[in-house]
Formats: structure tokens, C-alpha cells, sequence
């Protein structure tokens, strides 16, 4: 398979909240870059279909994000963030960096 990513992904455990169609759903984020993630959950969804979902941060703090769904397995699925504003764009900075800093202690950032 080709590497299409333009952004650095980074190895993560964190938990997150999202709505499937008929029900609500508790997935782990995986792995994250600045432009997507994957999340592990079981939950149904289509490959376009945009989500909104909700990460858990390490200030115990709550980010609402939304993707479009990029591919999809029985596992989980990965997304494309769309329409981020400045504050979801600074936290997701702030968020990458201290997946990256675990990294560098060899280990994924967990939450």
C-alpha cells in the first residue's frame, strides 16, 4: 500500500466518545497526525461519511473534532479532520506534541 499521509502519524492511547446512527460509542484513538487518526471501535460507518467525535485530554479536558471517514475495517476506521477552528487546531497541536515527547521515551502517549 502506498503512504499517502503528508502529516507524521504518532502511536497514542486515548479514549474518545463518538455517535454512531443507532448508538453511542467508546473507541481508542491509535494513532494521530495533525491532519487525521484512527479509532479502534466497532461502531458502523461509510467511507465519506463525516463524524464527530470527542478525545479525552491529558488536562482531563474534552476535544470535539469531526472527519471525514478515509477507509473503514470491522476493527475501526480512520479519519480526515475537516473544519478545524484555531482552538482545535492549537489543541491538536498541543496534543501532538506530547504524543510526540512519549515517542521519545519510547512509548505511545496514553490517556
Amino acid at each position: 500500500m502506498d503512504e499517502r499521509r503528508s502529516k507524521q502519524r504518532l502511536d497514542v492511547s486515548l479514549s474518545a466518545m463518538w455517535d454512531g446512527s443507532t448508538e453511542a460509542h467508546s473507541p481508542q484513538i491509535t494513532n494521530l497526525s495533525e491532519g487525521g487518526c484512527y479509532l479502534d471501535s466497532v461502531g458502523a460507518v461509510r467511507r465519506g461519511e463525516i463524524v464527530g467525535f470527542r478525545v479525552l485530554l491529558p488536562d482531563e479536558d474534552w476535544l470535539y473534532l469531526e472527519g471525514e471517514v478515509r477507509h473503514h475495517s470491522a476493527e475501526g476506521f480512520g479519519v480526515q479532520f475537516v473544519d478545524l477552528n484555531d482552538e482545535q487546531t492549537e489543541k491538536l497541536k498541543w496534543l501532538m506534541s506530547l504524543a510526540k515527547e512519549s515517542a521519545a521515551e519510547g512509548q505511545p502517549m496514553s490517556v
